[in-house]
């Protein structure tokens, strides 16, 4: 599991703090979290290899619509976390899974873990 990196995108540091503790929790010390506050850092990550991004809508330097646009075409799972009302998402991203805040960690790591394919990693494991 050393190869799973998520990125998380969140510029409020203690939400971001809350989503590090819930995705570390249940992959571990083989996962690698970079946590970054701007769209301009978050478009620099989409370069390396993911394996899931969470994604806040309103950052430093604007929205994540152009980041989870990049991550849509590369085949990266992303889920949206944010205040922001689903509806104000455009079209095009509207399948990716929205997780409102006040969310529940619990939510996120169940996305994460989908998303990385830990429960399948379990069943090759038995």
């Amino acid at each position: 599991m050393a190869d799973i990196r998520v990125l998380i995108v969140e510029d409020d540091p203690f939400i971001a703090m809350d989503i590090e503790s819930a995705v570390a929790e249940q992959l571990g010390d083989g996962v690698e979290l970079i946590i970054v506050e701007s769209v301009a850092e978050a478009r620099r990550m989409t370069a390396k290899q993911l394996a899931c991004a969470l994604l806040d809508i309103d950052v430093v330097g604007g929205k994540t619509f152009d980041v989870a646009s990049i991550l849509q075409e590369t085949g990266t799972p992303f889920a949206f976390v944010s205040g922001s009302a689903p509806h104000e998402v455009p079209a095009e991203l509207r399948g990716a899974r929205f997780l409102r805040k006040p969310f529940s960690t619990r939510e996120v790591a169940a996305f994460v873990k989908t998303a990385v394919g830990v429960p399948e990693l379990k069943a090759a494991q038995s």
